[in-house]
This record gives C-alpha cells, sequence and structure tokens, in this order.
C-alpha cells in the first residue's frame, strides 16, 4: 500500500515547542513580542517556555524514537540563529542547538525535514517594516544561505516559508497573529507577494550554489482546504468555488507551479473591487518584476498543509475593501461532518484525497509531501483519544487510495503534531499532539496519547514493507 521508502513523520514548528525564548543570547521574534502584549493570546499564554524543547531535545528525540518516524519535520527559530535577523551577527549556542538536533535525528536514522520560517520572524526585522518591506527578501535570502551552508551537508528537505497566506492574512488583514496588523485588502497581497519572492530568491540560491554538493529538495508549505460548491449544479457555487480556490491555494501555486504569476480570477476580482470601491492607486495586487529571478519552477515538490474542507457559495464581503470582499465567497460546513475541538476544523479525511487529485491535475503531477495534518483537542484530557485514532487510520487510508486509486504521487505524511504545544492565538487550549505534554509540570512530562500508540503500530506496519 505504501512503498517502503515513504517517508513518515510527525511536525512541531520552533516557536510552538522550543521555549528559552531569550535564553543564550536568541533574539526576539515578532510571537515574542505579541504574545507579551495584553490580550492577543488566549488567556495571555506565551511561548517563553513552551515544551521547552530547548533544554529538552532529548525528550522530543525519545517521543521521535518510541513513534518509529523515519522523517521529522522542524522548523528554525530565525532570531535563535540570527538575532538582529542578519548573519552580521551569529549566536553560535544557537548554531550548536541545531547541529546536535540533526545529528542525533540521523544518528537515529530520521532524516530531518528543516523549515526556515514558520511565522516567527525576527523582531529586528519587523522593525524595519517586516514582510511588508520589499527587502525583506533579500534578508532572507541571506539567512537561508547561511542554513544551506551550515545545515544542507545532512539536511535533504527544506521549506523555506510555511504557509505564506496565514502569515499574510492572519498577521496582516485579521490582525489576530503576529505581528498583528489591520490593514484590510492591501497589506496581505504586499506580504504574501514579498513571501514569494524571498522564497524564489531562496531556491535560486539553493540551486545556484549548494544543489550539485548537497543534492537537496527545497518547496514551500502551503495551506489549502479542500474546497467543493454547496451545490453542485450551481454555477454561482461553482464559480464562487473557484474563485475561492484561486485566492486560498492558487495565490501561492499559480506563481510557483503553473504561470509564474497570480492567478487570473484573482486579479481580475480585486481589480473589479477597486474599481468599484474608487480606489484610484496602482492595482492592489503586486506585479513580478522582470528584472527579477522568476519565480516559476522554484519548488522540488508540493508541500501541503491540509486539515478540513469547506462548501464555497457567493457572498461573505465585508461591505468595503477587504480580501473577503475580494473573493466574494462564502465557506460553509457541512452538517454531516463532525467537528473535532476547534470550531473550524471539520473532519473531512476524504476530502484530501480530494484535494491530492487536485493537485495533480492541476500542477502537473508533482512528488508530493503533506507536510502537515491533524485532529484537535480541547477541554478535559482524553490520553485514550479513540477519536483522533481513528482520524489517522481514515486519514491514511484516503492517503493510500489517492496513491493506489487516483495515481498521485505521494512521497511522504508528516502528522500535526509530535507534541501538543503552544497553538498560536489558541495557546494551550488547543492540543494537537501525538504525546501529551503537561504544562502545569516545570519538567514538562511527555505521556504518549492512544492516538500516538496507534500511529507507531500504522508505521511499523508499512515500513516492514507490509500491503495490508
Amino acid at each position: 500500500m505504501f512503498p517502503r521508502e515513504f517517508a513518515w513523520g510527525a511536525a512541531t514548528a520552533a516557536y510552538q515547542i522550543e521555549g528559552g525564548w531569550q535564553a543564550d543570547g536568541k533574539g526576539p521574534s515578532i510571537w515574542d513580542t505579541f504574545c507579551h502584549e495584553k490580550g492577543r493570546v488566549f488567556e495571555e499564554h506565551n511561548g517563553d517556555v513552551a515544551c521547552n524543547s530547548y533544554e529538552l531535545w532529548e525528550k522530543d528525540l525519545e517521543c521521535i524514537q518510541q513513534l518509529g518516524l523515519t522523517h521529522y519535520r522542524l522548523s528554525i527559530s530565525w532570531a535563535r540563529l540570527l538575532p538582529d535577523g542578519t548573519t552580521s551577527h551569529v549566536n553560535q549556542k544557537g548554531v550548536q542547538y541545531y547541529n546536535k538536533v540533526i545529528d542525533d535525528l540521523l544518528a537515529c536514522n530520521v532524516s530531518p525535514m528543516v523549515t526556515l520560517y514558520h511565522f516567527d520572524l525576527p523582531q529586528a526585522l519587523q522593525d524595519q517594516g517586516g514582510w511588508k518591506s520589499p527587502d525583506i527578501a533579500t534578508l532572507f535570502d541571506s539567512y537561508a544561505k547561511f542554513c544551506f551552508q551550515t545545515f544542507g551537508d545532512r539536511v535533504k528537505l527544506w521549506i523555506t516559508i510555511n504557509e505564506p497566506y496565514v502569515c499574510a492574512k492572519f498577521g496582516h488583514e485579521d490582525g489576530i497573529h503576529a505581528p498583528g496588523s489591520k490593514e484590510p485588502g492591501i497589506a496581505a497581497y504586499l506580504v504574501g507577494h514579498n513571501m514569494l519572492r524571498a522564497h524564489a530568491m531562496a531556491w535560486h540560491s539553493y540551486d545556484s550554489f549548494y544543489r550539485t554538493k548537497q543534492k537537496g529538495a527545497v518547496s514551500l508549505a502551503i495551506n489549502s482546504d479542500w474546497l467543493e460548491p454547496l451545490h453542485a449544479g450551481c454555477t454561482d457555487d461553482i464559480a464562487a468555488t473557484e474563485r475561492s480556490f484561486a485566492f486560498t491555494l492558487g495565490w501561492f501555486t499559480w506563481p510557483v507551479f503553473v504561470t509564474g504569476d497570480y492567478p487570473e480570477l484573482m486579479r481580475s476580482a480585486i481589480d473589479a473591487q477597486s474599481k468599484k470601491l474608487g480606489w484610484s492607486g496602482s492595482s492592489r495586487l503586486p506585479s513580478f518584476s522582470k528584472d527579477e529571478l522568476a519565480i516559476l519552477g522554484t519548488a522540488d515538490f508540493f508541500a501541503l498543509n491540509y486539515y478540513t474542507s469547506r462548501k464555497v457559495k457567493p457572498g461573505g464581503g465585508c461591505g468595503k475593501m477587504c480580501m473577503e470582499s475580494d473573493r466574494d465567497a462564502g465557506e460553509v460546513l457541512d452538517p454531516s461532518w463532525p467537528i473535532c475541538g476547534v470550531s473550524w476544523l471539520a473532519v473531512v479525511p476524504h476530502g484530501l484525497r480530494k484535494l491530492l487529485k487536485y493537485i495533480k491535475d492541476t500542477f502537473n503531477n508533482p512528488a508530493v509531501y503533506i507536510t502537515e495534518n491533524g485532529f484537535s483537542q480541547v477541554g478535559a484530557l482524553q490520553i485514550e483519544d479513540v477519536q483522533r485514532s481513528g482520524f489517522y487510520k481514515d486519514t491514511i487510508l484516503e492517503v493510500a487510495k489517492a496513491m493506489q486509486e487516483d495515481g498521485v504521487n505521494v512521497r511522504g505524511y508528516f502528522a500535526w503534531s509530535l507534541l501538543d504545544n503552544f497553538e498560536w492565538a489558541d495557546g494551550f487550549s488547543v492540543r494537537f499532539g501525538l504525546f501529551q505534554v503537561d504544562f502545569a509540570d516545570a519538567k514538562r512530562s511527555r505521556t504518549i496519547y492512544q492516538s500516538g500508540r496507534d500511529y507507531a503500530k500504522i508505521i511499523s506496519k508499512y515500513k516492514c514493507g507490509q500491503s495490508e
């Protein structure tokens, strides 16, 4: 069912697990700043200590080994390596930490997949304009080259930027993620643009200077729901679904995989809404310069973060300048879909299969890694989390069908997450881990959930080459 070389993984991110927010010369990130402002995060939670993985890495490694993972996806804290965001000052303690993590993984026959940017921009760079500044692309490229140079002899799978859609929309349109800006209808498009420019520069740097010797692969992790019309035969719902795809998945995949530019449907919708609202400036969706490195072709595989699905109908605008009005598509849940934990997370494993088939058909059958997929728990702790166990079993079965019946080239699956961790604006109130972390315990003890034991059984079965 799964080939022997299939990557069985779990994923984490630096700010969500590491803690040590100002240990050993680390600089502050935008999430340090955001969490230390009142009213930003559930019950004023923060990632100052989180799972304390900065001090307890060996405990994490034990968890990884207990699951029998072949791969582990982690992110590097830019501000831990380069406290002011630039290579003018390198924090050697940070370099030592990530060297140890990578070396320990390899010693246990676990391959690292390393994300360079998972939401935690150095505050020093935010102070210079952050992702809204055109200069950020060059700064990111310098950071990426430093990481390729330092770790690339051992790391063969790289993610430049995790979920640029979330960084752009939640951080600069809705203001619910760091840096907490609310500039509707303008800033998110600029941030997304600069993230694509930064990604492309880093990919080209890898391609030009490191690929021949290091023989790795580089992509960016794109989040997408599966979307389908609320009423299958309704032309308005079908058109709204196409618009919704253009504004989410298409925003970052069209430039990289299809045309080197944004979806025409996205640009025309934004420009039409601008005209309607009397916007007199240039297009709110920036254009790629012919003088810059090409965006098209800057992904060696397709990295997908999938969590849920939606039915789509027209509407959902705010009546003024904002992304929702530009998109003109309302998303609703099918009442038959169960909800797990947080209200947005409907459990739709078959949506992943449909999305994988869509990716194969739309983007010329790329190699796909599912870089995040998970099931949340809120409220009372349930170590015997049978629903989550069932979710993983059902989802992995859908992945197998996508591979066998639909011919999708899926290379790996990474559960989100290895550990319960700091779940952004929800703090520690939402738990996605295969291991429970006791945040009331100074030792941050880790306890395997039933779902972790069952995931380990699935991995063990397929790693041995069993077909059933």
